[in-house]
């Protein structure tokens, strides 16, 4: 039996650390892919299999590299390396703008052609993007980072169309409020944190691992059908933005 192959991108730590040890718990062995050294091949020595892959995905020549050390075409591409420079758009530096764009936009879309012209060339292979509620919802004082993951949930569909009938299977996962990776900090605060919580309809914050079981329900055979989608882990709390907004109750009806 062949075994499995995924590359994780941002995945020395937080959301991306979680589904690569989900995946290879699955049966995948796991490319390890972050910017750090040290971090990236601490990581892979937690991980059962795992490779440590150093490369900046901004980088094309570093991810080309990165991609012939690993060995084999990957099955499974997840590109969940992201950055963000919180503040008010009118005060946000050009710099921060150009650094998230950087790599959440081109980062993903660099890592993205690398895998899916080996994948083309092997006839099959699936991707995966990490986006955001952010994406679908603006929030304020978030710079270019709800920017960046709208448009990486627009060139999932390009992908999909576009590689789709070459083989390779394009979808994007985005999550909401999740408790861990780059959001740890901000669940840290107890009011914040039960402030959040209230506001999910399911009741509770999102968890790494719900994101994780996205991923790999949409790598699977299950989502053989499935392309171009964005499909948002949030608990609700994307579509029940309407619900938090008062209506006087003696208005039953307007004609």
């Amino acid at each position: 039996m062949t075994t499995r192959t995924a590359i994780v991108t941002g995945a020395a730590a937080g959301l991306g650390a979680c589904v690569a040890e989900r995946c290879a718990a699955a049966g995948y062995r796991v490319g390890v892919l972050d910017l750090q050294r040290e971090v990236t091949e601490a990581r892979a020595a937690e991980i059962h299999g795992a490779t440590p892959l150093v490369a900046d995905v901004r980088d094309e020549a570093a991810i080309e590299a990165a991609l012939d050390s690993f060995g084999a075409v990957p099955d499974l591409v997840v590109n969940n390396a992201g950055i963000v420079r919180f503040g008010p758009l009118l005060d946000l530096a050009a710099a921060d703008w150009r650094a998230v764009v950087d790599v959440n936009l081109t980062g993903t879309f660099v890592v993205a052609r690398a895998a899916a012209r080996r994948m083309v060339e092997r006839g099959h292979g699936a991707i995966v993007n990490v986006t955001s509620m952010n994406g679908v919802a603006p929030g304020p004082n978030a710079g270019a980072y709800g920017s960046t993951k709208a448009a990486v949930a627009l060139l999932t569909q390009q992908m999909a169309l576009e590689w789709g009938p070459l083989g390779v299977r394009v979808n994007a996962v985005a999550p909401g409020l999740i408790d861990g990776g780059m959001s740890a900090p901000i669940y840290a605060d107890p009011e914040t944190r039960q402030a959040r919580e209230s506001k999910v309809p399911l009741g509770r914050l999102g968890r790494p691992d719900d994101i994780a079981d996205a991923v790999l329900f949409l790598a699977s055979d299950d989502a053989s059908y499935i392309a171009g989608q964005n499909l948002l882990v949030d608990g609700g709390v994307t579509m029940g933005i309407i619900g938090q907004l008062p209506r006087p109750k003696s208005v039953e009806r307007t004609e």
